[in-house]
């Protein structure tokens, strides 16, 4: 889909035709819209396309007439049944009177901006632009990542309960997976940034370097809060699986007691219905010999279950 902004006077409005400091947006393009907007602009289609590969790793790329800045940008997705968190690929072209963005999603970072949530913004500013685009991006890594530590949170609240299941454990790796999916892709973006630093093609004012540095901080804080929650979650994951493993050992452990001691009986009464003499086999011809064998077999069960607390091994 191809849409085309442009703002005047800070009012956003959607264009249908070409001008100059427009704002073209391709989500999930065809390839005939991408041969338009290419032939339009003179722009290597395979630049184009780029943002839709998703193994197109962050560069800043300049040729002739245009220039191309390529990120990873958070979103998410379906994995295992549950809500997951991945990186694509967002590409960033700068021409000469236009600023055009790829990506093969309907992404909220660029729903911010054709929705007039975000103060200042300016198509005709094409250098800010991208640099809000940036802002916005290091804005939603933070926040997916507060709620995947507020999801650790809660299964650490559970850790050491009967309710803690082999569920959590899977929910502990698919989180750590998210953050290495951010830690790689929040690395690149952090080449760009530097890059974007000695960028000269397009005039940038004072404001616009105070942007830059700005997503630089931010992009460096979201980086240290995924290797901490990365490192957290590695913990917590390692703790409970400790403790299923733990609980499996005790009821085997129990397990094997009660066996222990229900042996103790099947003993008794298997050397008792052997069929040999009378005359070997002890208190059979007592009077209530079978009430004392009871009792005794009950005895020696109840000595053997005492040991094993002593043991704990109940």
């Amino acid at each position: 889909m191809k849409t085309i902004y442009k703002t005047d006077n800070g009012v956003l409005s959607q264009m249908f035709i070409y001008e100059p400091d427009v704002w073209v947006h391709l989500i999930s393009p065809t390839m005939d819209e991408l041969m338009e907007v290419a032939g339009h602009y003179d722009i290597d289609i395979s630049d184009l396309r780029a943002a839709l590969d998703e193994e197109e790793s962050s560069r800043v790329q300049m040729e002739d007439g245009y220039t191309l800045i390529l990120v990873d940008i958070p979103c998410e997705e379906m994995r295992n049944e549950q809500r997951a968190y991945t990186t694509i690929p967002l590409g960033i072209l700068l021409v000469g009177d236009a600023i055009i963005t790829v990506c093969s999603e309907d992404t909220v970072i660029l729903n911010y901006f054709y929705n007039n949530r975000m103060r200042g913004f300016s198509t005709k500013k094409k250098i800010r632009f991208v640099y809000q685009i940036l802002l916005r991006t290091t804005n939603l890594y933070q926040s997916l990542l507060r709620v995947i530590d507020k999801k650790r949170s809660e299964i650490e609240k559970r850790i050491g309960t009967e309710t803690t299941e082999d569920k959590d454990l899977i929910t502990l790796h698919e989180l750590e997976t998210n953050l290495v999916y951010f830690a790689t892709s929040l690395s690149a973006n952090k080449i760009v940034l530097e890059r974007l630093t000695r960028y000269e093609r397009i005039k940038q004012y004072t404001e616009d370097k105070d942007l830059l540095d700005d997503v630089i901080v931010e992009n460096r804080q979201a980086l240290e809060m995924t290797n901490i929650y990365r490192d957290i979650i590695h913990g917590a994951r390692e703790l409970v699986s400790t403790i299923i493993n733990n609980r499996l050992n005790n009821v085997m452990k129990f397990l094997t007691s009660i066996t222990l001691v229900m042996a103790i009986p099947t003993i008794i009464s298997g050397l008792y219905g052997m069929n040999v003499s009378d005359a070997w086999m002890p208190l059979s011809n007592t009077p209530h010999g079978f009430l004392i064998i009871c009792v005794l077999t009950g005895a020696i069960c109840i000595l053997a279950l005492l040991v094993l607390k002593k043991r704990k091994m109940l």
